[in-house]
């Protein structure tokens, strides 16, 4: 039997089931690909820490039935989307720093998930080894994230100096990763964020350019350890301390540790190989699994 999900159709926010959590944590999948394996690590991560709050899974139609089932069978609440893109009269051969980039533009859909007052963001390729539950506390109205780190695939030398598109207007204050964030759901918002990114045209970081864009006037940076991108130990290791790290973000080539082999630049060191470790470590770790009555968002 396929599982049972919500499809979210534009301008149709789904209705709050009475009893529900008004929180949530939630995370992005497209395709048949390999990221369901990360999708079953943070699930089991949240499990680990005791997170009081549910996983929501917002799909693509072309993710197949069988991760469905295992996404299901892990506790997560699968919610189907469209798929989104920026403006059409662009140049769609524009140069992304990863072609996949494109498709993170459908984060944007999340705004619409309006069934929670807040949600916190995470990729597929994040993992939590600290309970972050306090971060659905935070002030309300604004946009939370980590300060980014661009050197690795910019070339540059430290995050201020990262090449903000002229195009997008004026520079934020700062630059925020768009692999973790803390927002609140709101279809006013939602409407305004899909009509700017149809008249939008493309840029390097996708959709992480456009949400910085988008929030300028509203963004709060958090501490490093909420988003520990694992460039930040060869790039900046007087900022880490990866004891303290509640949050990592395995975003390098060569870091994702269902694919990592070891043998790519920098992912020879031994706290990369240490971190890799412990993503396993909960991966591996059957008590973590989903079982109805004892934890877990399961499915709507």
């Amino acid at each position: 039997m396929d599982p049972e999900i919500v499809k979210s159709i534009v301008g149709n926010a789904v209705e709050p089931v009475v009893g529900a959590s008004k929180n949530a944590y939630v995370t992005f999948l497209a395709g048949a690909g390999d990221y369901v394996n990360g999708v079953v690590g943070l699930a089991k991560g949240l499990r680990k820490v005791g997170s009081a709050f549910p996983l929501v899974v917002a799909i693509l139609a072309d993710v197949p039935v069988e991760h469905r089932c295992l996404l299901v069978e892990q506790g997560c609440i699968l919610r189907e989307i469209e798929p989104a893109f920026p403006c059409a009269d662009a140049d769609q051969n524009h140069t992304y720093v990863r072609n996949y980039f494109l498709l993170n533009y459908c984060k944007l859909r999340l705004w619409e998930f309006v069934e929670y007052e807040r949600m916190i963001y995470m990729d597929a390729d994040v993992q939590v080894f600290d309970n972050i539950d306090h971060l659905f506390e935070l002030p309300s109205g604004y946009f939370y994230g980590v300060v980014d780190c661009v050197c690795e695939m910019s070339g540059d030398v430290c995050p201020q100096k990262l090449r903000w598109p002229q195009e997008l207007g004026p520079q934020p204050p700062f630059y925020l990763n768009g692999g973790m964030f803390v927002f609140e759901p709101d279809l006013t918002t939602y409407h305004h964020l899909i009509h700017t990114l149809s008249i939008t045209p493309p840029t390097p970081f996708a959709e992480q350019d456009f949400l910085n864009m988008y929030f300028r006037e509203k963004m709060k940076a958090i501490s490093p350890e909420y988003n520990l991108l694992v460039a930040m130990l060869w790039r900046h290791p007087e900022a880490v301390d990866v004891e303290k790290a509640k949050v990592v973000h395995y975003c390098m080539v060569g870091s994702k540790p269902w694919r990592f082999t070891g043998e790519e630049e920098n992912m020879d060191r031994v706290d990369m190989k240490m971190l890799v470790s412990k993503w396993w470590d909960i991966y591996n770790d059957a008590s973590l699994d989903f079982n109805a009555g004892v934890g877990g968002g399961g499915s709507l």
